[in-house]
Order: structure tokens, then sequence, then C-alpha cells
């Protein structure tokens, strides 16, 4: 039988990477976007119609996005992959309180009240697994990234804290922290700039976004049925 499962950010370049993947292993999808209809509809043409439970237009970074987002949701899904994020870089000081709130809403309160809404029907029965998409800073802080470090270094912590509140009811829950990938977030750097932190990194490259759904796909099938409350770090060394 198919396992559905949603994916909170398939438009982005690591959750279509998921989401193609996921598709070819027979998975019934939810695809969630905020904005990027385009990149949702190309991501349509690659994947088969019968993998295609539902897509769902949101924006979680807002109370009323997520209100709706959660009335349209079915909640009998078997699995979760949050993947959607969006960086701030600029000084602390300096962010404006909007900034603040959007952030911390869609990184922390959506993924919360997601996973308390669709629980229930996972703990009933007795399996599921969640897994979210963290970072590097998470785990490390970034200069002038302050507020993204301290929202990914909090969902490290509630896939850590959760995974032993629900791993009794058979729910794994686990994490996956990218280092430096190839996604748009960070096509703004000059050539000049990559090369400076591929020198830094070990495997002396950036990570692709199939390279993170491949550890995704792993952490979501029975031969990671013993990994439970883990960070897998996807980062070629770095750090």
């Amino acid at each position: 039988m198919s396992k559905k499962c949603l994916i909170v950010g398939a438009s982005g370049d690591i959750g279509s990477a998921i989401a193609k993947q996921l598709a070819d292993l027979d998975y019934q999808l939810i695809l969630h976007y905020c904005h990027h209809f385009e990149a949702i509809s190309d991501l349509k043409t690659l994947i088969s119609d019968d993998a295609i439970y539902d897509v769902i237009q949101a924006d979680l970074a807002t109370k009323e996005g997520l209100t709706s987002f959660l009335l349209e949701l079915p909640v009998d899904i078997d699995h979760i992959v949050f993947a959607s994020g969006t960086s701030y870089f600029g000084l602390f000081q300096e962010m404006h309180d909007m900034d603040m709130d959007h952030i911390l809403h869609l990184h922390l309160t959506s993924p919360w009240k997601i996973t308390k809404h669709l629980l229930p029907h996972m703990i009933q029965r007795k399996f599921g697994a969640i897994i979210l998409i963290s970072s590097i800073w998470g785990e490390f802080g970034a200069s002038c990234e302050v507020a993204y470090s301290s929202v990914k270094g909090g969902q490290d912590s509630f896939v850590k804290a959760l995974a032993k509140e629900v791993g009794p009811s058979g729910i794994r829950v686990n994490g996956v922290s990218p280092g430096f990938i190839q996604t748009k977030m960070n096509r703004h750097l000059l050539d000049e700039e990559k090369n400076a932190l591929h020198a830094e990194i070990p495997l002396q490259r950036s990570g692709t976004p199939d390279e993170v759904a491949h550890i995704v796909s792993f952490l979501l099938s029975e031969k990671s049925s013993y990994i439970q409350g883990e960070i897998v770090r996807v980062q070629g060394g770095w750090m």
C-alpha cells in the first residue's frame, strides 16, 4: 500500500528533489508551496499524476496562512517532511519585528501546529515518520544570520524532544542538517565567494538537493527503523 507523505515546501530545490525521489518510490504526495506556482507546476510535469494526492498553497509564515492550510490538510497522513524555509541576512539589531515574526512562525510555529494536527492519526496507527530539514547553522550559528540560526537550532531541539515523546507510539522523528547546497538560497553568491567556501569544505564542493533527498528517503524507509532523534549532517565534512 502506498504511504501518504506531506512535503512542506515542495516547490524549493530540496523539496522538489525529495518529491521526485518519493514519487519514484510509490509514495502518495501532498505537495505544499507558498508563492512559487511555476516551480510547483514544473515539478508536477516531472512526476506521475498517480503520485500526487493533492497540492496546497499557503503562506505558513503567517497565522492566517497556517489556519487555512490546516483546514485543507487531510489528517490521514503517514509521513511529514518539513523542507520549507527562508533566510535573513543582516545585522541582528537592524532586523524588523515583522521579519522576526515571520521567520519564527515559518520555522517553528508552523511545524509545531502541523505536527500537532497530524499526530493523533499517526499515534492511533502506531506508524509514521517526521523529518525536518534543518541547517548547519542550527548547530554552529552564523554571523548576520542570527534569527535563522536560532530557529534552525529550535528545529533540532524539537526533533530530539519529540522523538523521545512519540517513540513509544511507534513514530520516528529525525532531522537532516544540510551544509552548503546548490539551491536558490545561495545563487546570489559570486563565483569567488563560492570557491572560497568550497576551499573550507573537505569534499571541496557544494552538495546537491538530490544528496539531501537521498537521506530523507532513507530516513522514511524501514532501512532506518532504529534511527530516532538524530540530526543527520549532509555537509561534506564542513565545520
